[in-house]
């Protein structure tokens, strides 16, 4: 039997087939029954995380064992098989081994040297466990790696080179400034009250924000949550008027109302939908103040926009949150207009899409709704050599353009930029107000939510941008040589333990040769005494044991390098073992390995 690892991960996949490829804790159970029922596998753990998917058997066949694992995977997560096999990735027996040390000690996280997956890879474990899916192998795997994972965290300084995904969330909106400094006195809306709503929860309590709301489907997690910040944080984190943080649940129809007073929002829920659309965003944002930022240099020297210091505006509407409506273009000219520094280079009507700078980067829907809001203007003319207006373009080849970057946007997923972009005035987007973490995979939060003034959203496909670039610790190095000795060392272990059913069987038929001849010994000379008779017993005992003792102890030695494998064949084949007593002691010792296996778990749900 071999260890096979079939799985998509952030690293080979796009954020939005990860979000459809994302598996509930029923598609999970599911996953795994029908994987150790399938015939290559006997058994099977799947590693599922916000940004991974991973399924892990002990397959017999290789070529049928990623064939089965890949449509099992395929059916569970909702995704078609010709669609998922181009983001698949396949480890076999040391590179399994290799990878699944690396995801434990954080190199393969989209945030390096997180320890978040420690616990993810435990709990994948512990389910596997309850299921009777994990036998000797995937549980002496699974064990291991967390003591691979726990090994690189003490003895080197990984934790330097990056942090949970919750901490670097929340440093994109600090920019620059510590995460302490930025949420103190804030306050917060937590949506789920699983493992990762949790930290978040915590590692904001910590930072003195003013205030933690809970909100979960099940009021009662929610509420054990909220107790449990009160409990551990609240006097330890002091705001800076001195008063302790608060921590309170909510039911989860009450998020609307709590929106509409939180200054941070983080998400984290199972939830196969939506649960803040941009609607709702909006509406929250409705009265609040925006506070606009003062002139500031653009990215290419011009003013951004100018407004006095310190001022603020309030904005009692809020453009609507849909893209290319027939009163708001998506590229927005009319606040382009309203910028001082802003030259009028276009007419309300028949705005150009042949910038291309405008444009790249637009999906093809948006592309689309733009030429219907061109079409709406394209009658209306600008006289020439008048002051502040333009000459439109012929309607013929604006709707030409649109056409050719309609059918790019089609081929390639978004409006590609094909040359060098033309400078574009921005107009200046308000202080964010509201920050929006979305940490959920499939998505809790519209991604439309960006466009509000005043919203700052960070999800899962901007952290993986985000991090692509983050600064790699020296520490990197120490952590990879570990895994390496330690993939070298497991890799040993499993070898010489393939043999020890054959050895074992080996002494045991010793064993029984010795009781045999001891037995014919007692028919030949009858009146010997029980002091004679224990003497020639453990005589011939001691000279089988002495025959038998260099070489098991060697083909141990041996079956433990590579290629070690055959030195078990060779020695039932010397020594004419019965392959059925050997498979019998293999089976006997998997029994007692899912025993002790199991009342570890017992064990571990009682403390």
């Amino acid at each position: 039997m071999s260890l096979l690892v079939v799985g998509l991960s952030h690293r080979s996949a796009p954020v939005s087939v990860l979000e459809r490829a994302a598996l509930s804790a029923d598609a999970q159970v599911k996953l795994l029954q029908d994987t150790v029922a399938a015939e290559p596998a006997t058994e099977a753990a799947v590693l599922a995380t916000c940004n991974r998917i991973e399924l892990y058997a002990d397959v017999d066949k290789f070529h049928a064992g990623v064939a089965e694992l890949s449509t099992l995977l395929a059916q569970h997560s909702g995704v078609g098989l010709e669609e998922l096999t181009s983001y698949l990735y396949v480890h076999y027996e040391d590179r399994a081994v290799h990878h699944l040390f690396s995801v434990a000690c954080g190199l393969d996280s989209m945030v390096v040297g997180e320890g978040q997956i420690l616990g993810q890879i435990k709990d994948a474990l512990a389910t596997a466990q309850e299921l009777h899916s994990a036998g000797r192998l995937l549980n002496d795997l699974f064990q291991q790696a967390l003591r691979v994972g726990k090994r690189a965290h003490s003895e080197t300084g990984i934790d330097r080179a990056g942090q949970s995904l919750v901490t670097f969330g929340l440093e994109q909106f600090a920019e620059g400034a510590t995460v302490d400094a930025w949420a103190r006195d804030k306050r917060v809306l937590v949506i789920g009250a699983g493992s990762m709503s949790s930290l978040a929860a915590a590692t904001l309590a910590r930072a003195g924000v003013a205030e933690v709301v809970v909100a979960n489907r099940t009021f009662d997690r929610a509420e054990r949550l909220a107790t449990l910040l009160v409990e551990q944080y609240a006097q330890s984190s002091v705001r800076q008027d001195g008063t302790a943080v608060l921590a309170r649940a909510v039911p989860i129809d009450a998020v609307a109302d709590e929106l509409t007073r939180a200054d941070v929002v983080v998400s984290c829920t199972g939830a196969t939908g939506l649960v803040l659309t941009a609607e709702v965003v909006a509406t929250a944002m409705k009265g609040r103040a925006v506070r606009v930022p003062a002139p500031v240099a653009g990215p290419r020297g011009g003013s951004g926009g100018s407004a006095p210091a310190g001022a603020s505006v309030v904005r009692g509407e809020l453009p609507p949150t849909s893209v290319g409506t027939d009163e708001n273009c998506p590229l927005d000219p009319t606040a382009a207009q309203t910028a001082q520094s802003v030259q009028t280079v276009q007419g309300t009507a028949g705005f150009s899409v042949l910038g291309e700078a405008a444009v790249a980067g637009m999906a093809a829907a948006e592309l689309e709704q733009h030429a219907a809001w061109v079409d709406k203007g394209a009658a209306a003319t600008a006289t020439e050599g008048q002051s502040g207006s333009v000459a439109l373009l012929d309607p013929a080849a604006e709707a030409e353009a649109i056409t050719a970057l309609a059918a790019a946007a089609a081929v390639l997923g978004r409006v590609p930029e094909r040359r060098r972009p033309e400078p574009v005035a921005e107009v200046p987007r308000p202080t964010p107000v509201l920050s929006l973490l979305d940490l959920a995979m499939p998505r809790d939060i519209d991604a439309a939510a960006h466009r509000l003034p005043g919203v700052r959203l960070v999800d899962i496909e901007s952290l993986a941008e985000a991090s692509a670039d983050a600064p790699m610790a020296a520490d990197v190095d120490q952590v990879r040589r570990i895994v390496s000795d330690e993939v070298a060392a497991f890799g040993a272990a499993l070898r010489a333990a393939h043999i020890t059913p054959t050895v074992v069987a080996l002494r045991t038929m010793a064993a029984d040769v010795v009781a045999g001849e001891i037995a014919r010994l007692d028919g030949r000379l009858p009146g010997l005494d029980d002091k004679q008779r224990s003497e020639i017993t453990q005589t011939v005992r001691r000279v089988v044991d002495k025959l038998l003792h260099a070489p098991t102890v060697r083909v141990k030695q041996l079956a433990a390098e590579p290629g070690g494998a055959g030195y078990a064949d060779a020695l039932r084949t010397l020594f004419d073992l019965d392959q059925e007593t050997v498979a019998a002691v293999s089976r006997a010792e998997g029994r007692d390995a899912d025993s002790n296996n199991f009342e570890s778990a017992e064990n571990r749900g009682r403390a």
